[in-house]
């Protein structure tokens, strides 16, 4: 895993820019087994997209290569609004429209992994502290539900908002991005998924390959008749069990392919992954949705067990054939850094699935909602407004990096963001005295799925709304968003190299006020945030 930077000022590191390895998710293979208990309950009939996202760890200004950058939107270009009064941003209200100095940018690619937390609470909840190196708090971040506004297109709405903290001039800035619900399940275009399926004896455990088998079979009669699939399998070998099968008619075939997983042995990754992807590529069809979606613990003890020797072949397929990743981790043992590798590379996200209530949003939401897709390549820039901030600090993002001049670069590869998912942003700022006017202006970039034209949207945030109430004060889902960055920079600072999110409260305060939010919000996945600030207060005393 990426480690950590503390805060630094505006001065260090300039240049620092860097494209970004995404992150993968950590998933379990018990979580696979229980999903599919939940799975036979049924699958809601909703088809709306997720609302939920994700990223990793990522601070302080953002240097640029090359130069200054104009900031982000360039006036002029997609993004630049007309205010109220009939002024164009920018124009005559004092504030800058020069490229502003390059620490003052902050550059990074969308991410909607959720793994980490996941992860974590899993562990937490099993009597035992996360590894700080897994601990990622942007992902903790985009696991709730926010209250952003939806577009009315197909591209992204940009929320700006923040409050003050109890450290003395730091506030918490918060960058919303949403993107609109799915068209639903009659009207998305059709999938071709290729299942990669680890029967290893890691597999062999009692549930595990029971509830992959369970959620598979769900998924056959989830998805629709026009839908394909094709089944993979891989212990010490990969074999090919179902090519590229039309659902419409197939769907007893595919049951039983399904039903004849039984574990093995080794865990080759290297062999089912290549395989898979094999397969996938024979089997594409145009004006679908080709994805491969890959059910392991990455365990890897056979053939290859470095990710380098696979990056290639998947950067070929996603670059070649427009053949993504989804990674759906399974086991307490698990290698994270492995599957991350994967997947970043793949254009894909990755999750964690530790129980019931995981296993059915991931079969009954997550995969059908990454059907359809509203975004490629998407990158997100903050223009800080220098003579209003003194410091800045992204909590989380590490691996998500890109230079700042290589936002409008097209070629510099972003993050794929699908129907309904929210991704959010936390920085700390730290404002001059007496700042007042505007802070920053966030624009987020991404290409049109299909014809890959750019498109551009920002938002803006004065002082005012950073210095106004504190953070416990603020909205519920602010308040959600800033307890889980403070919770998992409890867990991350214990590995070192971190330094705390300005304003951190004791897990003991925030264990108040989560469980405060849990009641508030009548939200489950809240009242689990509450529990495990509970469980991470108990094992650190």
């Amino acid at each position: 895993m990426t480690s950590r930077t503390p805060i630094r000022d505006r001065d260090r590191d300039r240049g620092r820019g860097r494209h970004h390895n995404r992150r993968a998710a950590r998933p379990a293979v018990l979580a696979v087994l229980a999903a599919t208990a939940v799975l036979l309950s049924g699958c809601s009939a909703s088809d709306g997209g997720h609302d939920r996202s994700s990223g990793t760890a990522q601070e302080g200004g953002r240097g640029s290569r090359g130069g200054n950058p104009a900031p982000a939107p360039a006036q002029g270009a997609p993004g630049t609004a007309d205010r109220a009064d009939g002024k164009t941003e920018g124009e005559d209200d004092g504030r800058r429209t020069e490229a502003p100095p390059a620490d003052y940018l902050s550059t990074f690619a969308l991410d909607v992994d959720t793994a980490s937390w996941g992860y974590a609470r899993r562990t937490l909840a099993d009597g035992n502290l996360p590894d700080p190196r897994t601990v990622r708090p942007e992902e903790f971040v985009n696991s709730f539900r926010q209250d952003y506004r939806q577009p009315d297109g197909n591209g992204f709405s940009v929320t700006v908002d923040g409050a003050r903290t109890d450290a003395a001039d730091w506030s918490l800035m918060r960058v919303g991005l949403a993107t609109r619900a799915g068209l639903g399940h009659d009207r998305r275009p059709p999938a071709a998924l290729t299942f990669v399926v680890d029967i290893s004896g890691s597999m062999a455990e009692p549930g595990r390959l029971d509830l992959v088998r369970k959620s598979l079979d769900l998924m056959t009669d989830r998805l629709r008749g026009d839908d394909s699939v094709a089944v993979v399998a891989f212990s010490g070998e990969a074999q090919t069990r179902l090519p590229m099968t039309r659902l419409d008619g197939n769907r007893k075939r595919v049951h039983e392919v399904v039903d004849r997983l039984r574990p093995t042995d080794s865990t080759n990754v290297e062999a089912g992954v290549t395989r898979g992807y094999d397969t996938a590529v024979e089997g594409r069809r145009a004006g679908a949705t080709n994805r491969v979606v890959l059910l392991s613990d990455a365990l890897a003890n056979t053939g290859t067990t470095s990710a380098d020797a696979l990056l290639e072949r998947i950067d070929g397929a996603r670059r070649d054939h427009g053949i993504t990743l989804f990674g759906v981790g399974v086991g307490s043992d698990y290698n994270d850094a492995f599957m991350e590798r994967l997947v970043d590379k793949g254009d894909g996200h990755t999750v964690y699935v530790s129980d019931e209530e995981e296993a059915r949003r991931v079969f009954c939401d997550e995969l059908p909602a990454q059907v359809e897709l509203r975004a490629r390549d998407a990158k997100a820039q903050v223009s800080f407004d220098p003579r209003n901030v003194e410091r800045f600090r992204l909590i989380g993002y590490d691996n998500r990096r890109v230079a700042d001049d290589s936002f409008r670069d097209d070629s510099v590869d972003g993050g794929e963001v699908g129907p309904g998912h929210t991704v959010t942003a936390l920085y700390a700022v730290r404002l001059r005295p007496g700042a007042s006017g505007h802070v920053a202006t966030a624009t987020v970039r991404w290409l049109d799925p299909d014809g890959r034209s750019p498109h551009e949207e920002s938002g803006r945030v004065e002082a005012s709304a950073l210095t106004g109430a504190d953070w416990e004060q603020a909205a519920p889902r602010f308040q959600v968003t800033v307890a889980a960055a403070y919770l998992a920079s409890s867990l991350r600072e214990r590995g070192g190299g971190w330094e705390a999110v300005p304003g951190a409260v004791g897990l003991g305060r925030l264990s108040e006020i989560t469980a405060r939010l849990a009641e508030r919000t009548e939200d489950p996945e809240v009242r689990q945030l509450s529990e495990a600030v509970r469980d991470a207060r108990r094992l650190l005393g």
